[in-house]
């Protein structure tokens, strides 16, 4: 099977709302966790977040009337998805967030396609088109420039920022393991929702004994940004889009699915520059546009005969 190949015209009608729903709610959520960390430690911020969208999750498996038992194959695969996606890949960029700058760490989140591919051609069998591989160079030459800018911007200890980067790449990894996945038989013969709510379970479980281990008991902030703020993250940015992001895994694969995280650094700094003054030079503008001309490349369709 090749997912590099061109996506047939109705399909790509049938993917675009969610493609970009997704980039869209987690361009915002960079700047969400950025002012969640001044009110509640990172670890238990992250567990309140999955505990909710679990029950959110829940309600919405029970609205669409699906199976919510899972088999004893299915919980293993849901504490797999738990532990790298909503574990390990958010304690990683947490951590990464508190050495560099949030806009950085979601730039090297925009190489998430790199795994994700080489993943599915490894795990899946699932081959990359010619058209797909000039695509991904295109848009990685564009994160490069938009990387180089932003290392220009970053005063402080240089090895700060390696360990910022490689905190990053770490979590790219763990979210490149639950996104593949997420396209294996057994995940496919799954409900969508009563996966994501089991894995959600479990990663809520291993975050707060993480955030115990790490940080100590349980604190909460009642201030409204904050709650306002979890609550987003929890529904908007966890609920509703990885329900979406794991739908379009399964229909399009992990590596056109792994292509929001090339336009949500992008869209993360239009956001910077209406709300936080960013300004824009001519490489960061350069870089914007190669990523976005790399996705148009990569995921175009032929226009059917």
């Amino acid at each position: 099977m090749t997912f590099g190949a061109p996506l047939p015209a109705a399909r790509q009608r049938r993917v675009a709302i969610p493609f970009v729903v997704c980039t869209m709610v987690w361009g915002w959520t960079w700047f969400v966790i950025g002012s969640q960390l001044h009110y509640v430690p990172a670890g238990w911020s992250i567990a309140y977040r999955f505990g909710l969208a679990a029950i959110a999750m829940f309600i919405v498996a029970a609205s669409m009337r699906v199976r919510i038992a899972l088999p004893a194959a299915g919980h293993r695969l849901a504490m797999i998805v738990g532990l790298t996606q909503f574990m390990l890949n958010y304690a990683f960029v947490y951590a990464a967030e508190a050495r560099i700058a949030s806009g950085l760490v979601a730039l090297v989140s925009a190489l998430l396609i790199v795994p994700n591919a080489l993943f599915a051609r490894a795990f899946l069998g699932q081959s990359v088109s010619r058209r797909f591989l000039l695509g991904s160079a295109i848009a990685m030459a564009g994160i490069a420039l938009l990387f180089a800018h932003e290392m220009g911007r970053s005063a402080g200890d240089p090895h700060r920022v390696v360990m910022g980067v490689v905190l990053s790449l770490a979590g790219v990894l763990s979210a490149s393991t639950a996104n593949v996945l997420q396209a294996t038989k057994r995940a496919v013969s799954l409900p969508p929702p009563s996966l994501l709510a089991w894995g959600m379970v479990y990663g809520t479980g291993l975050d707060v004994a993480w955030a115990w281990i790490s940080v100590g008991p349980p604190t909460i902030s009642l201030a409204p940004i904050y709650i306002a703020g979890l609550l987003y993250l929890a529904l908007a940015g966890s609920a509703v889009t990885f329900s979406l992001y794991f739908g379009l895994i399964r229909q399009i694969g992990p590596a056109r699915a792994g292509y929001i995280a090339v336009l949500v650094p992008v869209i993360a700094m239009l956001l910077s520059t209406l709300f936080e003054g960013y300004q824009w030079t001519v490489t960061a503008a350069a870089g914007a546009l190669l990523a976005i001309a790399g996705l148009i490349v990569a995921m175009r369709a032929r226009s059917p005969r």
